[in-house]
């Protein structure tokens, strides 16, 4: 109960009215007046009246005590078993805070933020936002159900939001092991065919081993070997890029017996690959129309070395010219198809037939070069079918095509074939689509009789217009036809001669993009896109495994001939594996870097210096045979002095929510009324005596 005044008049007015009371009292004593005293009494009790006296009496109940209970649902808590005890002390903790009607517990589940490339844990921050509508005094403490691997800790100097105590149960076991692989340095472009270096270390969380662990190391899914690496040392590893465009550089340390997890014991990094110069040597066997049209196409290309020969006059051609006039460098064949045949990224054979320039072995030779991993294209003319055609050479063991000595004369439109149509050299040129095709009409094809390899363009009659086949580690491309140089010179419109020839070029030095049977995977953010090119039938769908080693089934649509997508937002993230039949790939979601996966041992080293400051508990769940032992909870009132190493102490709130207020006026009504008439009817009998 409290005291309070609502005066009827200024408290200036009653004061002046208490000051003439007192005077004339003093007048009265000093002069011995009879029944001052009564007068003073009733001056006191009207003054009190005008002073409106009102005893207040305030109705509360108290405010609940709030603790949040704070459950880590990251990455790192999916280990086998982790899960388990982490729902059994939620179970636990919401019975033992269910016993008292006084604690109003708040559980916030925090999980890996979806917008995150880079996930971390962030219990201090899901803290924070579960009591930021309380004020400090009505938190009585927190509980953390974690692994340890908080990533938002407050520096030392930086206090809590609340004076309360903060427990941590651990989730896990004290001695866990785990090997982990980073990637440390590594160049993101590199010139093909030329040595880069990368540095990488393998890592032991928890007991560390000085025994080297062997890594294996994969090039866009060929092995590279095995490297030994001491775990804790930096391990350089040099290589050599082995095309152009994307390279995946797979590294892989095996699982040892007890560690937590293998999710981290591979890496992965991605460098693109590019080429210097690309290096070609174009032989036109005579000079026609259509060497202009190669000619032209490859010195646009400033990333192109073009090594072009003609050959004017065959050595049976005998006129009794001096060389010195016919030609300006004399072809140096030694030089370039013994010597130096292997510098070269592709070999041109435009209209090329054999008259003795090149020795009949040398065949064997650029026979070899392709077989050894090197690119050949034939242009091939009337010549082709002849009988000195050079598929009459050591040559033709790697030809797909051999031709039946027949010319096929007459107008024609050029036409993709059903695999033509699928085959990323050939799929989408432009003016494919419609029938007849939107481009201009060859003259010419050569006929052949049956082909290995994938015929995409087909002449006059289905006759084979491009086949594409490979030869051992090399490829060959056979376009049989000089026609093309029409389309060059826009005759009847032209047509995509630049395109086709650049991919057929593209092809034949494995570039990537251009596979005929390949899956590639890339995230954007969380979203995973897959892509799967085939020129055989419908892939099905591909089964992306994720870091925690779930197996998700992803459709693949059609969006092109041959071409198939589908993608998929992912919830973890990590290095995902990426299947489809034979096929595989790999891609990281998220940051490569990314501090969930920096530590995946549980550890109470983290917390521990938090529960100590804040006069909390730091203890570990496990208590063998699959069972957690969570601590009792001891509610006390008061500040929290000392904290208890078996119990988590709650500290109770003494705030209270004011419902009412109830008034009493001590001079109103017939109590005051009956005060007043008796200091007046006193004062009136005094003085009546």
């Amino acid at each position: 109960m409290t005291l309070e005044f609502a005066p009827f008049i200024p408290w200036i007015a009653i004061a002046l009215l208490a000051v003439l009371a007192v005077v004339l009292s003093v007048l009265g004593f000093l002069r011995g007046v009879r029944g001052t005293g009564i007068r003073l009494a009733a001056s006191i009790a009207v003054l009190a009246a005008l002073a409106n006296p009102l005893l207040l009496q305030e109705e509360r109940d108290p405010l609940t005590t709030v603790v949040p209970v704070i459950v880590d649902r990251s990455q790192s808590q999916q280990i086998a078993g982790r899960i388990d005890q982490t729902d059994q002390a939620l179970e636990g903790i919401r019975e033992r805070l269910g016993r008292f009607a006084n604690i109003e517990p708040r559980i916030i589940e925090v999980t890996d933020p979806g917008d995150s490339d880079a996930p971390s844990t962030k219990l201090f921050e899901a803290l924070a936002a579960a009591t930021t509508d309380v004020p400090p005094a009505r938190v009585g403490g927190a509980i953390f159900v974690t692994d340890g691997q908080v990533h938002d800790i407050p520096a030392e100097n930086q206090p809590l939001p609340f004076d309360a105590p903060v427990h941590s149960l651990i989730t896990g076991k004290a001695d866990e092991f785990d090997r982990r692989i980073e990637i440390l340095r590594a160049p993101r472009f590199g010139i093909v065919d030329e040595e880069q270096e990368l540095t990488f270390r393998v890592f032991d969380d928890g007991e560390a081993s000085n025994q080297p662990a062997d890594v294996s190391v994969r090039m866009n899914g060929e092995d590279l070997g095995i490297v030994p690496a001491v775990p804790g040392a930096e391990t350089s590893f040099a290589f050599r890029v082995p095309r152009g465009g994307n390279n995946v550089l797979e590294f892989s340390v095996a699982a040892t017996p007890g560690e937590v997890t293998d999710v981290n014991n591979r890496a992965i990094h991605l460098i693109e690959g590019i080429r210097q110069n690309l290096r070609v040597l174009l032989v036109s066997g005579e000079p026609h129309a259509g060497e202009r049209a190669w000619r032209n196409l490859l010195k646009s290309d400033a990333s192109v070395d073009l090594v072009h020969f003609t050959i004017l006059r065959p050595p049976e051609k005998q006129d009794g010219t001096p060389i010195n006039e016919l030609s300006l460098i004399a072809f140096p064949t030694r030089e370039l198809f013994v010597e130096k045949i292997n510098d070269f990224d592709l070999i041109i054979f435009d209209r090329y037939q054999h008259r003795g320039v090149l020795p009949i072995l040398y065949y064997d030779y650029i026979a070899e070069y392709v077989r050894n991993g090197g690119a050949l294209l034939i242009a091939a003319g009337p010549e082709h079918a002849g009988q000195d055609s050079i598929a009459l050479t050591p040559l033709s063991s790697v030809l797909p095509a051999t031709p039946t000595g027949d010319v096929h004369q007459a107008g024609f439109y050029p036409r993709l074939s059903d695999q033509g149509k699928r085959h990323p050299v050939t799929r989408g040129l432009d003016g494919s689509a419609v029938e007849p095709p939107q481009w201009g009409r060859w003259f010419r094809s050569v006929d052949v009789g049956r082909t290995d390899g994938e015929t995409v363009m087909t002449g006059d009659g289905d006759r084979p217009l491009l086949v594409l086949n490979r030869a051992n580690e090399g490829r060959v491309a056979m376009l049989l036809s000089d026609q093309g140089w029409l389309w060059a010179r826009g005759f009847e419109g032209g047509g995509p001669h630049v395109s086709l020839y650049r991919r057929i070029a593209h092809w034949l030095m494995k570039e990537p993009e251009l596979e005929e049977e390949a899956l590639k995977a890339r995230a954007t953010g969380r979203t995973l896109e897959v892509t799967r090119q085939t020129i055989g039938d419908a892939p099905g769908p591909a089964t992306i495994t994720t870091p925690s080693g779930e197996a998700i089934a992803l459709d693949l649509n059609e969006i092109q001939p041959g071409l198939y997508r589908g993608e998929r937002r992912m919830t973890e993230t990590g290095l995902f594996t990426i299947t489809n039949g034979d096929f595989s790939s790999l891609v990281h979601v998220g940051a490569v870097d990314a501090p969930e996966f920096r530590g995946m041992i549980s550890t109470t080293d983290m917390l521990a210096p938090i529960s100590e400051k804040a006069r909390g508990l730091t203890t570990r769940l496990d208590a063998g045979s699959d069972t957690v032992r969570i601590p009792d909870i001891l509610p006390v009132r008061g500040e929290v002095r000392v904290a208890d190493d078996r119990r988590m102490l709650i500290r109770l709130t003494d705030e209270t929510v004011l419902k009412g207020v109830n008034t009493l006026p001590l001079f109103a009504g017939f109590a005051g009324l009956g005060i007043l008439l008796l200091a007046v009817s006193a004062m009136w009998w005094r003085e009546g005596r």
